[in-house]
């Protein structure tokens, strides 16, 4: 059995991720079965840049291999903001969806244009490394919807469906969602892994 250790302690990530990866031989872990690990400064350029950076300083720090993730919301309007600042654009998920909201005030729905943006990290101690990127495309609403999913996903609204993702519960949102894609691609290739020891 493979054994992952998420660089997250982020319960809804960590969810998501063990959902997506059910069925498989990895037995994963995540930051919350560790003590006393350093906090990761995140200051890449890019959400690859931040993912690689976290799966490698963990994974040498506890020499398991790593999975990482950065992800976050790029709006149209605001030239791609929040952007690798998702995360920290307030202190809680209802400050930064009120912020959103507050700045595309009055903006009409053909420019309320956003997408989701996950890069995946896998980092192995002896230094191999793999990147992947998925995207989701989506519309801001004008005020938040539904009780399911965390960060944005209340006003992030799925076009097919007409609902946020915050409404759509998990089972559609870990098929369609910008992790969902990069963990279907990161799966293949932790499955390839694994068939070749």
């Amino acid at each position: 059995m493979l054994e992952l250790l998420i660089a997250s302690k982020n319960s809804g990530k960590i969810k998501e991720i063990k959902d997506i990866l059910k069925n498989t031989n990895i037995k994963i872990l995540s930051l919350n079965d560790f003590y006393d690990l350093p906090e990761i400064k995140e200051d890449g350029q890019s959400f690859q840049e931040n993912a690689l950076k976290k799966a490698e300083f963990i994974s040498k720090l506890t020499g398991k291999i790593c999975l990482a993730d950065d992800s976050g919301l790029a709006i149209e309007y605001l030239g791609g903001k929040p952007g690798i600042l998702s995360a920290r654009w307030g202190k809680s998920d209802k400050e930064r969806i009120q912020k959103v909201l507050n700045l595309l005030k009055g903006v009409p729905k053909k420019r309320r244009k956003a997408k989701f943006i996950c890069a995946l990290a896998l980092f192995f101690p002896e230094g191999k490394s793999y990147i992947i990127e998925g995207e989701c495309m989506g519309i801001i609403a004008t005020s938040p919807r539904g009780s399911n999913g965390f960060g944005y996903d209340p006003i992030f609204i799925v076009p097919e469906y007409n609902r946020t993702f915050a409404e759509l519960g998990e089972e559609i949102k870990n098929k369609i969602s910008h992790r969902a894609k990069a963990l279907k691609q990161m799966k293949q290739i932790l499955e390839n892994l694994m068939g070749k020891e």
